[in-house]
């Protein structure tokens, strides 16, 4: 008796607890209005900051509920919980360094604002899934405000994506794993990154500075909308799926690019690991004490075989430089990197409502950006190029690549620099910066940062074939307009090619004339020697060179890590004439088994699909599908294609690249013009899953409507959430 009494009071204390949290997402929706314009932007409007989150969220949510689960359940380290024992090492990765009791207790400490704007953010989401029944998450039935402190920095991927998961394995699971090619850097693949370009008005016809938004990465990975409020904020872009600010987008009075950057913030230290006499405890050396070794456990659950769940418990270890991810000789690897979270969901979101350089960097000095440089403008004619502002302080005569010696007090990390102490250009009198994933000592031309005034960690990316290729176009004119600027952005040159199609040529000169090689390749040489550089959807030459490029690739990715130099560099400098001559009789081979003839129109072989809602599509040859002009970000082209073959196709399919294209002009009214990949929406039923294909092969940005004037003629429907 007194079991079904307990039992009822339970039932009835979650009812009514269920009752309250209705009756207050029911009280947000209706300070909330989400206005669907005619390609499917949700532009949401809320009485307060909050208000405006709870509508931003759930009209995400409507979009592609799918993509915000899947970015929480990485986040939050339960993957596994929908995806079986397969995700169960990603899942350690992440709870090494993301404790759910620890974000509890961030969260608690967290300002008043912000745990208001958390709040929001997780009351529209279950909003949105109390009024769609028919929707059925995987694991998360029920979002907490806490939950938004695992996801606080917009970038793809992050920092904890350089822990190597086979590695993890080994240590972790006590076995031998191989490092697998990707983890390497071994394989052909699309670079991760983006490009930024800001214009100072003393290079643009109209006197405005100008914004360059060319975010690469995985397709569909953001949601683009506008966000405002009666408390000041209003704000247009691109949105990370599940994440309640604009990553990389504008306000009526400025904005900003984030470009992954190639500073080195993300540390490892090598630990001397001794235990008494017993074994019953770990320590390890530190100068001249041995101090003890943090042992955590961790239990990740994951759905087993059969559908049901079952666990695996790890004992994990620490010491004061990080978790511990792998053993290399003998030492145990320690990983030093930015776990922020209060803070990086602060920055994250004020900047939004910053309206000028001054504002921007008063937000920056939180010190919670570990990953991204910055592109900024603003309509005082402000502009800037930024590095990450989370930036430890090092001793330079050690080389942080590699890891250093854990023992030694002399690598341990000596807080942070100040922001005026890193590399920045600010309204560089050249009048422009940019970045494009590339090393910083060209983001202003002659204006730049000096490598030379700054400790070597602030660059282990080097140059790259598209930073020849900005500083061109850059070069090129003082009177930019935000179509000049868009026609820069998708400039066709390929200036990787230009190194190295001369090698090539000189290679098959030295051919004997008996070599039958030399008659079979006689044209295709001719071909490429005639060959403009120029990508183009009808151009046989980009197909040949595109391929000719990656069968060269291959043996030279090896020798070029071993040497310390990128492989465009081997290509140009080291590659054997036997290498180059090979490469090319390999692409003519492919090209012929795979499409009849090796003179194939680039636009045949790259193309653009869009067939369902999943995450990882499956393409098919026989499917529609459309032609790309555009290539890998790896040959210098600045509008990147990150495509390739996949099973059972011929064709090169694109995931990552050009995701986000807008241009933004700062005069007395901002004016903006933006393209997505696809569409808006994840689902294969709506117009809008789609609808922005053709717009984004042809590199064709449509008028983005930030003022309601904008917005007249182009609603299409108006409405509450829920």
């Amino acid at each position: 008796m007194t079991r079904l009494l307990l039992a009822a009071a339970l039932l009835a204390s979650t009812s009514a607890y269920a009752q309250t949290d209705a009756a207050r997402w029911k009280a947000e929706a209706a300070r909330v209005t989400i206005t669907r314009d005619d390609w499917g932007v949700a532009h949401i409007r809320g009485e307060t900051d909050a208000d405006a989150v709870f509508g931003m969220i759930y009209a995400q949510a409507e979009d592609d509920f799918n993509r915000i689960e899947t970015n929480y359940l990485v986040s939050l380290g339960r993957l596994a919980e929908a995806e079986g024992k397969g995700a169960i090492w990603q899942d350690l990765r992440q709870r090494l360094f993301v404790d759910p009791k620890a974000l509890k207790a961030d969260y608690a400490r967290s300002p008043a604002w912000l745990r208001k704007l958390m709040q929001a953010w997780a009351d529209g989401l279950n909003h949105y899934l109390a009024t769609h029944p028919a929707v059925k998450p995987r694991v998360l039935t029920r979002f907490e405000p806490w939950m938004a402190l695992s996801f606080s920095e917009g970038s793809i991927g992050g920092d904890i994506e350089r822990v190597p998961l086979s590695q993890l394995e080994a240590f972790y699971g006590k076995q031998q794993v191989a490092m697998t090619e990707a983890e390497k850097g071994l394989l052909f693949k699309e670079p991760k990154g983006s490009n930024g370009m800001a214009i100072a008005p003393s290079h643009t016809k109209n006197g405005h500075a100008l914004l360059l938004i060319n975010p690469h990465t995985s397709f569909f990975f953001r949601s683009e909308q506008q966000v405002t409020s009666g408390e000041g904020l209003n704000v247009y872009g691109a949105a990370t799926w599940g994440q309640f600010f604009i990553y990389q987008g504008f306000n009526a009075k400025a904005g900003w690019m984030h470009t992954s950057s190639g500073v080195d913030n993300v540390d490892e230290f090598a630990e001397t690991i001794v235990s008494n006499v017993q074994g019953t405890m770990l320590g390890y050396h530190y100068g001249a004490e041995t101090r003890p070794v943090t042992i955590k456990p961790i239990t990740i659950t994951y759905r087993a075989a059969d559908g049901s769940r079952a666990q695996r418990s790890f004992r994990t270890y620490a010491t004061h430089h990080g978790p511990v991810v792998r053993e290399v000789d003998g030492k145990w690897i320690a990983v030093a990197l930015m776990n922020k979270p209060v803070e990086a969901l602060q920055q994250s979101f004020l900047r939004t409502k910053a309206t000028d350089y001054a504002g921007f960097m008063k937000v920056a000095e939180l010190k919670a950006n570990s990953s991204n440089n910055t592109l900024f403008a603003d309509s005082k004619g402000e502009i800037a190029f930024l590095m990450p502002q989370f930036m430890p302080v090092r001793d330079d005569r050690f080389d942080y690549r590699k890891p250093v010696d854990g023992s030694d007090p002399a690598t341990d990390w000596k807080g942070l620099h100040s922001l005026a102490s890193l590399p920045q250009a600010v309204d560089p009198k050249n009048g422009w910066a940019f970045n494009v994933n590339n090393w910083p000592w060209t983001a202003a031309g002659a204006d730049s940062p000096r490598a030379a005034d700054y400790p070597r960690y602030f660059d282990q990316a080097g140059e790259n074939p598209r930073g020849a290729h900005a500083l061109q176009v850059l070069n090129a004119r003082t009177d930019f307009t935000p179509e000049t600027l868009r026609q820069a952005a998708y400039d066709s040159f390929l200036p990787a090619f230009d190194r190295l199609l001369p090698g090539l040529a000189a290679a098959w000169e030295k051919l004997p004339d008996g070599d039958g090689r030399k008659a079979k390749l006689a044209e295709p040489v001719a071909l490429l020697k005639s060959w403009d550089r120029r990508w183009s959807a009808g151009s046989t030459a980009t197909s040949l060179a595109v391929f000719w490029g990656e069968a060269l690739w291959a043996p030279g990715a090896q020798p070029a890590r071993d040497a310390g130099i990128s492989v465009w560099d081997w290509m140009a400098t080291r590659a054997t004439d036997a290498q180059r001559i090979d490469a090319l009789a390999s692409a003519v081979d492919r090209l012929v088994q795979d499409f009849g003839d090796w003179r194939v129109p680039w636009g045949e072989i790259n193309r653009f699909q869009r067939n369902d809602g999943a995450i990882v599509q499956a393409f098919d040859d026989t499917k529609p599908s459309l032609p790309v002009p555009f290539t890998s970000a790896q040959w210098g082209s600045l509008a990147s294609f990150g495509a390739r073959r996949w099973p059972g196709t011929k064709r090169y399919y694109g995931t990552s690249g050009n995701s986000f294209v807008a241009t933004v002009e700062f005069g007395p009214k901002v004016k903006a013009w933006a393209v997505t990949a696809g569409g808006e929406s994840g689902h294969p039923e709506s117009k809008h899953f789609a609808d922005q294909a053709g717009r984004y092969a042809a590199g064709d940005l449509r008028p983005v409507y930030f003022y309601p004037e904008d917005l007249k003629g182009h609603v299409v429907r108006t409405y509450r959430p829920g």
